[in-house]
């Protein structure tokens, strides 16, 4: 029996010009998230790439309690948490990313070939789900909407999915049984999403942040979930499309394609 795996979209590989990658979510898992996108960039242009041009969408600001969870300095409390962050990328890697101080909607049109979302409610995954479903049936020149990277986590644990906007054009294989087509997270785990959504009232202070979610648990996830993008680039492709984490069992369990 042949292993399921995803090929790449083919015009990812060797794009003339930077990758749109659009980036939903500046807290946590999100502040992590772009750094390792920002590496990530740099690598695969060392390497002959393109590269990333990252938009980062997020309408919160820096708090008291997002110091020491979340990337951020004590010298940015008040200033919009995507402007701190994409302003401090683009003086340390040389990027010229952008930040959009605002929640990601229907009304905004905004096109990328990858869609990575790093929120907090399933109420916000379906809501992006939705604007991504309308993109999906849309063939332009360039900047097809192709991927949607979910990351999601409790207090020790979390997940990550990829996701194909559409289906995706795979080669043939002798050695693999090829997918071409990932299922949204809103629709494989509605039932998850929706018991895990809790309206929980901002922390006021680290500590009562950390009783919400573990200091590591939205690194270690970005970490993973980078480390699932960076293979499928490098290789080609993959044979898992995300994954299940637990902080405090030290665990990870893949989830197959």
């Amino acid at each position: 029996m042949k292993t399921k795996a995803h090929f790449i979209a083919p015009e990812l590989l060797n794009p003339t010009n930077p990758i749109e990658v659009c980036l939903i979510g500046a807290g946590g898992t999100g502040s992590q998230v772009l750094t390792g996108l920002a590496r990530m960039s740099h690598s695969l242009i060392a390497l002959g790439h393109a590269g990333f041009q990252v938009s980062l969408w997020d309408d919160d600001v820096v708090t008291e309690a997002n110091l020491g969870r979340q990337l951020f300095a004590a010298s940015e409390l008040g200033l919009p948490k995507a402007s701190a962050l994409a302003t401090r990328c683009n003086r340390f890697f040389g990027t010229g990313w952008k930040a959009v101080c605002k929640p990601f909607g229907k009304a905004d049109n905004q096109r990328a070939t990858i869609y990575i979302s790093c929120v907090d409610s399933a109420t916000a995954r379906f809501g992006i789900a939705d604007v991504l479903k309308g993109m999906g049936s849309e063939r332009r020149y360039s900047d097809v909407p192709r991927y949607w990277m979910d990351f999601g986590n409790g207090r020790e644990n979390g997940q990550v999915i990829l996701s194909t906007i559409g289906d995706i054009e795979q080669p043939t294989s002798g050695k693999f049984e090829t997918v071409g087509s990932l299922p949204f997270v809103t629709d494989e785990f509605t039932e998850m999403l929706l018991q895990a959504d809790i309206d929980d009232l901002p922390s006021c202070s680290l500590a009562e942040a950390l009783e919400k979610q573990d200091l590591f648990v939205n690194s270690t996830l970005a970490q993973m979930g980078c480390s699932l993008l960076w293979q499928l680039f490098r290789n080609c492709i993959t044979t898992q499309r995300g994954l299940f984490l637990n902080v405090a069992g030290f665990r990870a369990a893949p989830l197959p394609v």
